[in-house]
């Protein structure tokens, strides 16, 4: 039975396994590139046929990946995107990057891991690996995934290999790329974790191997629990900081100069993204069954949740100053991203901030450079709605402007003289003194 792993070794070391990759968003396209710029040659899978045809063609849908990275391994003949998932057959190691999302209560919504098995299990062969990156709760990829392959009489370790590797893209960051971010590997036995390991190696600088698959599955969890937490605090603190007369990001920022046992939060109007919003619910529904109460996750999650809220009831005193109410009230929202400088509006908070302003009569627009219309999603439906141009004139027939993202090419002081009144959510206003910015 060594000989199965052995021979797959050899040929994830000779650059010669072709690389499945399932998903094709802001997680798997990078991979697609990674394995690509390596020399492996890669079918990527996605259930969107449209994404298939722009990739296909060499072309990009996600603005920090330039198209002629995508043209170029397509030309080259090492890359091709399909729907027909019968192709699974074809490919050595099989990487999946589907979304995890919540359903309305809050639950672990894993039909896409499902789905996604499922079309595995009818192609699955004997040397093959298959890595879930897709962000859930300890125990999916043996509780799942392991169940599904069973009925095909295939042996885990032997036969096929199973990892669970946590993604760690953060789209728009130019500090770090999908090759100088670390990867975390758990195998569902040591053989596994051996080819994991040697897969990763070939594309990552740096692979951390872990006891167990569960064990990288609360890594990923642990990592944006952390975030959700501490920025639940900042915001926490945001909130007190108004009532006291005080700045806090003056504070945060006096705070951040301290070399040692600080790190930095930023308050804002909510979470956004398709981990931090997310993930920490993974677990807390998963802790039921081990009958713990994950007691700061809930706390984390209230407060972050009803920043939003908070952020309508500036708005709404804001313009009562103007002797003006919400209802009929000219609203711009500027920035739908979830955050600054990136095309991706996942669980963005300005989304439900507009929900609220709406439901209180409020007549909106919004303008962002990167977003250029809305579509219909899960929760939120705008798709109505296209980014207005950014213009005196815009700003002159608002009654207000809230900043919801704080994307670095606004000029804001020019902003702030245009408008009536601002409202920032994200300190972007730094800086501008005008009676006119009312921080939130």
């Amino acid at each position: 039975m060594a000989l199965i792993k052995d021979a797959l070794l050899e040929k994830i070391r000779s650059h010669q396994a072709r690389i499945g990759i399932i998903g094709l968003g802001y997680v798997g396209l990078p991979l697609v590139l990674r394995f690509g710029d390596e020399g492996f040659p890669v079918i990527g899978f996605d259930v969107d046929p449209v994404k298939v045809s722009k990739l296909n063609q060499g072309q990009s849908y996600i603005r920090h990946i330039a198209a002629d990275r995508v043209l170029g391994l397509v030309n080259q003949k090492r890359f091709e995107a399909t729907s027909d998932f019968t192709r699974l057959s074809e490919t050595d190691c099989i990487i999946i990057c589907v979304p995890t999302p919540l359903t309305a209560k809050k639950d672990p919504d894993l039909q896409y891991i499902e789905s996604t098995g499922d079309a595995i299990a009818r192609t699955l062969r004997k040397g093959q690996i298959i890595s879930l990156e897709s962000t859930t709760y300890p125990g999916t990829t043996d509780e799942i995934l392991l169940e599904k392959f069973k009925p095909g009489g295939l042996e885990v370790g032997k036969d096929y290999f199973l990892v669970f590797s946590p993604e760690r893209e953060d789209p728009g960051n130019p500090k770090f790329s999908t090759r100088t971010i670390p990867k975390v590997v758990g195998g569902t036995t040591r053989d596994c974790l051996e080819v994991g390991d040697a897969l990763y190696s070939q594309v990552i600088d740096k692979v951390i191997t872990v006891s167990s698959t569960r064990a990288a599955e609360l890594v990923k969890l642990l990592e944006n629990i952390y975030r959700s937490v501490n920025i639940a605090l900042v915001n926490e603190l945001k909130l007190l900081a108004e009532r006291m007369d005080i700045d806090i990001w003056e504070v945060i920022a006096a705070a951040s100069t301290k070399p040692f046992g600080f790190t930095a939060f930023q308050p804002g109007p909510g979470l956004g993204g398709h981990c931090i919003p997310i993930d920490p619910f993974y677990l807390s529904w998963k802790a039921k069954e081990y009958d713990f109460s994950t007691r700061f996750i809930h706390l984390a999650g209230e407060i972050n949740s009803s920043m939003p809220h908070y952020v309508v009831e500036r708005v709404g005193a804001a313009l009562n100053d103007l002797a003006k109410s919400i209802r009929g009230a000219r609203i711009l929202i500027l920035g739908v991203a979830y955050k600054k400088d990136v095309d991706d509006v996942r669980e963005s908070p300005a989304l439900e901030i507009m929900e609220l302003l709406q439901a209180r009569g409020a007549v909106l627009c919004y303008s962002d450079p990167y977003i250029p219309r809305l579509h219909k999603m899960r929760a939120h439906d705008f798709s109505h709605m296209t980014s207005s141009p950014l213009t005196v004139e815009t700003l002159q027939q608002q009654d207000l402007v809230l900043i919801t993202t704080d994307h670095t090419n606004i000029d804001y002081p020019w902003l702030v003289e245009n408008s009536a009144v601002v409202v920032d959510t994200r300190n972007a206003t730094k800086g501008v003194k005008s009676a006119k910015v009312i921080r939130a």
